[in-house]
């Protein structure tokens, strides 16, 4: 872009994340008694005048009166206003200075407090344009001088009109008054800044939006700090996603969409064009058929434990990351299995519902304490393992049976086979994963195996278990007590019935798939997976990856980031230095993780470089992708 352009930059809740005259009331209100009143009176005259539906000078004198503000709290407030710089500002530092002589701060606020911040951004101080205040022998802000255009209403007009800037002008601002700029014919572009607030009234007439100033910079071809606009990296979230997930991917700067049930294939083949990161939870199925649609897909977040609704081969073919949670709901699955195991050790929810029709059946019958049984854990994986311990602590005898040799934790015995156990225990609880191979792993020769009146849980997947054999069962008296969180078919959303030859039966507690369903879990859940694809997105770790190589890699700083992904064939990592040499690039360092099918190779080279490396990167043979971190 040639240096006859002009970037006209509000401040408030643009350059900086809030507005300046509601943190100088949350300071000067501080002892008084109507604080919050006040505060909320001054915030909603401040939405009305951002959004055009008031006069910005009335507005402006009610709130100096509102604030009854002095020149001591100005310190505090440009402190403040420090810490309060928006993230893509901070960022493109860089970017203010190099163009200084052509960046105007033109705010409705006051230069007492905006020259401070934006001078050390490299804004020159004569194209800062703002209000200042009045100020009495005490020491009050008691106004504003009234001379200056920028404290009447259309007041950027004005000014702008005074300037009379010799070339293109273009304004990054979020309010009503930024964008009059471009509409009374001032401006050659009007950018709605959507980073910290979305006014509808100023979005919906703006022909452009820059959810940050990277957007801004991107879009007008200027130098950014960053390689690739975070704004650009659209997440769909299926599955009622927890709402923790969508702010932090949010505040990163990233596009959000949530849809609240599950898609189907069909569905999610449409939906998956442009998407870069999907989170789902359970009902999903991200097939091979699914992943040939996705043309822009970087990641898929499982937020839950279970991998098996995902081909992870077709996504490591792609060179897509899968990233899941598999610790995070286990305290909730292990408190709910010994919850249904005390209740239907009990009998409890039969006598709930004989109590809810009128019926008092006060009697011990069928009811036994759970201390001195023996429990019968398969799959003594996190939440096997964590199982036992608690049910040991309540005096349960716990014996476990897993495929794969694992470490017993405090008293629990393993078993040498399935059989065994279930000729051993009195309550069996599974808690394997859902691989093809375990579908029916529990049928009419396991149940029959069981001891006569045991209880069974499955809080596993529900294609682990016949459940035709387990209704025969129960409805034989072999099981005297069942507690099921998950079916072969589930329905896709809450709207949909659910239908169960298990409906119905005696001592049967039925939960529709909510064993990892707490606030604290899915909150936990919410917090891990959006961290670990943010970290593999802005960093390139793929540490916790359920199906890439594991590399968690040093902080990227004074440097460029090269990430690799190729089939795992011999001479690709001889092939990429040889890219590096002939364009005569200097390696800060290197990383190479690989597994049967993908090598992952990380290269930190110097800030100087050809770009012509870029190209021929993406042209190593055996490359699955390539991207650039700055």
């Amino acid at each position: 872009m040639s240096k006859d352009k002009y970037f006209i930059i509000d401040f408030d809740s643009t350059f900086t994340q809030v507005e300046a005259l509601d943190e100088l009331g949350a300071i000067s209100l501080q002892n008084h008694p109507e604080r919050e009143k006040l505060l909320d009176q001054v915030k909603q005259i401040t939405d009305s005048a951002m959004a055009g539906q008031s006069s910005f000078s009335e507005g402006l004198t009610q709130r100096l009166s509102l604030l009854q503000a002095h020149q001591r709290h100005l310190p505090q407030l440009i402190g403040i206003l420090k810490e309060k710089v928006s993230d893509s500002v901070r960022r493109n530092r860089e970017f203010l200075q190099e163009y200084a002589d052509q960046i105007y701060i033109i705010s409705s606020g006051f230069k007492e407090f905006i020259t401070p911040i934006v001078t050390e951004y490299g804004i020159k101080e004569e194209n800062v344009y703002a209000n200042t205040f009045k100020v009495d022998e005490l020491g009050n802000l008691t106004g504003f001088d009234e001379q200056n255009p920028l404290s009447l209403d259309k007041g950027k007009i004005k000014l702008l009109e005074q300037l009379a800037l010799p070339g293109d002008v273009y304004v990054l601002g979020d309010g009503y008054t930024d964008y009059e700029i471009k509409e009374a014919g001032l401006a050659n572009k009007f950018y709605a800044f959507t980073e910290n607030i979305a006014r509808e009234s100023v979005v919906a007439k703006a022909e452009h939006i820059a959810p940050s100033l990277d957007e801004f910079l991107y879009q007008n071809k200027l130098p950014m700090a960053i390689s690739y606009p975070k704004n650009r990296i659209s997440v769909l979230l299926l599955e009622n996603v927890h709402p923790q997930a969508v702010e932090l991917f949010r505040h990163e700067g990233y596009q959000v969409e949530t849809v609240n049930g599950a898609l189907s294939e069909e569905e999610l083949c449409e939906k998956i064009k442009n998407v870069s990161i999907l989170g789902i939870r359970s009902k999903t199925q991200v097939t091979r058929r699914v992943l040939e649609h996705a043309n822009r897909l970087m990641c898929v977040g499982a937020f839950c434990i279970g991998t098996n609704q995902i081909d992870l081969d077709a996504c490591l073919e792609a060179g897509i990351t899968v990233f899941n949670a598999p610790y995070s709901n286990t305290r909730s699955v292990v408190e709910l299995a010994l919850g249904e195991i005390i209740m239907l050790s009990r009998g409890v929810v039969d006598k709930s519902n004989l109590m809810h029709q009128g019926k008092w059946d006060k009697s011990a019958k069928g009811s036994f304490e759970v201390r001195d049984k023996k429990l019968g854990i398969v799959g003594y994986g996190n939440i096997g393992a964590q199982l036992s311990v608690l049910a040991e602590a309540m005096g349960m005898e716990v014996y476990y049976y897993d495929v794969i040799e694992k470490l017993q934790l405090g008293n629990a015995r393993k078993v040498n086979s399935l059989h065994e156990l279930l000729e051993k225990v009195d309550i069996v609880t599974l808690h394997v994963d859902g691989r093809p191979e375990n579908k029916n792993m529990f049928g009419a020769a396991e149940f029959a195996a069981m001891k006569d009146g045991a209880i069974f849980l499955n809080l596993s997947r529900g294609h682990v278990v016949d459940i035709e054999a387990l209704v025969q069962s129960i409805k034989s008296g072999k099981i005297r007590g069942a507690g099921v969180d998950v079916f072969p078919e589930e329905p896709a959303t809450n709207n949909d019935p659910f239908e169960s030859e298990l409906c119905g039966l005696p001592n049967v507690i039925l939960t529709p798939h909510v064993g990892g369903s707490t606030s604290e879990a899915q909150e936990n859940i919410a917090n891990f997976v959006p961290n670990r694809i943010m970290d593999y997105i802005n960093s390139g770790n793929t540490y916790g990856s359920v199906n890439f190589p594991n590399l968690q890699l040093p902080e990227l700083k004074n440097a460029h980031r090269l990430i690799h992904i190729h089939a795992n064939v011999p001479g690709v990592l001889a092939n990429i230095n040889q890219v590096l040499a002939k364009n005569q690039v200097n390696i800060l360092g290197q990383y190479l993780k690989t597994n049967e099918r993908v090598g992952y190779v990380i290269t930190d080279i110097d800030k100087a470089y050809d770009k012509q490396v870029v190209s021929d990167m993406r042209q190593v043979p055996h490359t699955i992708k390539f991207r650039i971190l700055y």
